[in-house]
């Protein structure tokens, strides 16, 4: 393989991880432009998605559709359960509290899919088999086009919702300020409720459309929440096209890290990113200091 050939394919499995990191991002997006916090079990809905559809269609013999379709509902409603049970019944906590509740549930979601499952990873099959596809000498499998796709359909949809809808709007008047919100007659309680619900969605479809690609076990979901969790900040909490420009920046850097330097260096990758994005411009690379946030601008 020439050079030339080598950085397309590197670039190729960048993109790929990228949008991986984007999508589980974009939840961490929900949540802040409805609550203000950060919700650090993004990665555990993830993580469930791909394990209860592993169990359905490996398990239970379900086929493919149905396991992720349930799926994602389940997790669904595990998001709301979550914020029912554990966010909604707290009155005026801080945002530190909010944020070590959710670190919290992230534990113990592992914990019960260790108990549950094991310490096995598990594989589902491609959605439209392993075939590769040739692109000027490079391959790309047939599950990364399914997960492109999703991503572009995913934000799409939900900078339709934020910007058209008067729910989407409302929902992010309550992270600007919850009592003017209540004020103006929106139900505040309903829209962090529907922001709990409409993050684990969008992590169940991530937990399944990865799951081919990427394998599943109980921890996988850590690892990806903090990627999110960095790509979301490198992007801009909030911005939806900021989370997609910066997952698809830290997957190329990871990629051309681990094909041309050493895999090992690949995780640390994001870290560094996310220390640097921190320190020299805290607002995210695409988003002024002064700028407030916006979804998709």
């Amino acid at each position: 393989m020439n050079l030339a050939v080598q950085l397309f394919q590197l670039a190729l499995s960048g993109i790929t991880i990228g949008s991986i990191y984007a999508m589980v991002a974009i939840g961490f997006n929900i949540i802040y432009n409805s609550t203000g916090i950060l919700n650090f079990a993004q990665g555990e809905f993830v993580m469930l998605g791909g394990m209860l559809c592993v169990f359905l269609h490996n398990s239970l013999k379900l086929p493919l559709l149905p396991s992720g379709v349930l799926s994602v509902a389940a997790v669904s409603v595990i998001g709301l359960l979550f914020e029912r049970l554990a966010i909604h019944p707290l009155r005026n906590p801080s945002v530190i509290t909010l944020i070590i509740i959710t670190i919290a549930a992230s534990i113990l979601i592992k914990g019960a899919a260790m108990f549950i499952w094991g310490k096995e990873t598990f594989v589902l099959p491609s959605f439209s088999g392993d075939e590769p596809l040739r692109l000027s000498g490079a391959t790309l499998l047939p599950q990364t086009l399914w997960i492109l796709g999703f991503l572009a359909l995913v934000v799409t949809l939900l900078t339709l919702f934020f910007r058209l809808t008067m729910v989407g709007k409302a929902m992010k008047a309550c992270s600007y300020n919850r009592t003017a919100a209540q004020i103006v007659g929106i139900n505040v309680s309903g829209m962090v409720l529907l922001s709990f619900t409409l993050s684990a969605l969008i992590g169940g479809v991530a937990g399944v459309i990865v799951t081919p690609m990427t394998l599943v076990s109980y921890d996988r979901g850590s690892l990806l929440g903090l990627k999110g969790f960095g790509t979301a900040v490198c992007g801009g909490l909030g911005d939806m096209g900021g989370a997609v420009a910066a997952g698809l920046i830290i997957g190329l850097l990871e990629s051309f890290t681990a094909g041309l330097l050493s895999s090992g260096y690949k995780d640390a990758v994001a870290l560094v990113i996310l220390v640097m994005i921190l320190y020299f411009r805290p607002a995210g690379i695409f988003q002024k200091r002064d700028e407030r946030r916006l979804v998709g601008s």
